[in-house]
């Protein structure tokens, strides 16, 4: 366990990173907090909340933690939270991995617990700026590869893992959107709280269009892939229309009877010919009128 205490004179703040159950529980244990929040707070995937217990607010946010290009589809493997338990004299923080924005925190000074608390809020929910600019630009490079590129292929897993990724960005922004709502601080950072809440809103729409470009670029992939198989089919068809006719008559000719009066005719041969060559201008010529070809 790494902690970190500083007192900026109103008030105190205290982190832990990596505490175990045991470390956190006498740390805490002169503020009387409730066991379950303590639990939650360790919990590793757990969503975003706001509880109150005595004079504490308790609050999980999470922040997105990995690469944008990172193939991850679930909620613990693309974000991490930090819990924070809050009042007047004290804000501490627990979370389980680092993270560079508390660290440039730690360097500066703060007139309160709700000013340095709103100041990580806002570190967090800026975390998702990065996988939007990345998904958006992925959502771009897909739309010209379809309509742009010869080969006019993508990659399905690859765009199943970004529409996941901005599906479970979207939603975590949702519920940190309500854990905000629920938000109260002093008249002086009501402000910034609704910068905050604007950003996360911006954010969200920013996610949905990515969704949709997503759902809109898999339709039109499986059109175009539809598209090209009734191509090939339908080249497919063509030939067997020429050559079904043609593979008759040699059929019939090809049969071993000993009498069959058309292989004594001095012509035969080139008759048969004549007859296959005209029923294949024939059927060129239909499928020619019918745009077939």
């Amino acid at each position: 366990m790494t902690q970190f205490k500083k007192s900026f004179g109103k008030f105190e703040w205290l982190d832990l990173e990596k505490p175990k159950p045991k470390d956190l529980l006498e740390l805490t244990q002169p503020y009387h907090i409730d066991l379950n929040l303590l639990e939650d707070a360790l919990e590793h995937g757990h969503l975003p909340k706001l509880e109150k217990h005595g004079d504490f607010t308790f609050i999980i946010l999470r922040a997105y933690s990995v690469e944008p290009h990172q193939n991850h589809a679930t909620v613990a493997q693309l974000s991490n939270k930090i819990a924070f338990l809050i009042n007047e004299s004290r804000l501490i923080t627990i979370h389980q991995k680092p993270f560079e924005f508390l660290e440039k925190c730690k360097n500066e000074d703060f007139e309160d617990s709700e000013a340095l608390m709103l100041s990580i809020i806002l570190e967090m929910i800026t975390t998702f700026e990065a996988p939007m600019q990345w998904l958006s630009e992925k959502m771009d490079e897909n739309e010209k590869e379809i309509f742009l590129s010869k080969r006019g292929k993508i990659s399905i897993e690859h765009l199943y893992y970004q529409k996941a990724k901005a599906r479970i960005c979207r939603k975590l922004l949702q519920l940190s959107q309500n854990v905000l709502n629920q938000l109260t601080v002093e008249e002086k950072y009501i402000s910034n709280l609704q910068d905050i809440k604007e950003s996360a809103i911006s954010y969200m729409l920013h996610f949905d269009e990515v969704i949709e470009d997503a759902h809109a670029i898999l339709n039109t992939h499986l059109s175009l892939s539809a598209q090209k198989s009734n191509e090939v089919m339908k080249l497919l068809t063509i030939f067997s229309a020429f050559f079904l006719p043609l593979t008759f008559i040699v059929g019939v000719y090809g049969m071993n009877f000993d009498y069959m009066p058309e292989l004594g005719w001095k012509w035969g041969y080139y008759l048969t010919w004549g007859v296959m060559i005209t029923v294949s201008i024939v059927i060129f010529t239909w499928f020619k009128r019918k745009k077939f070809v």
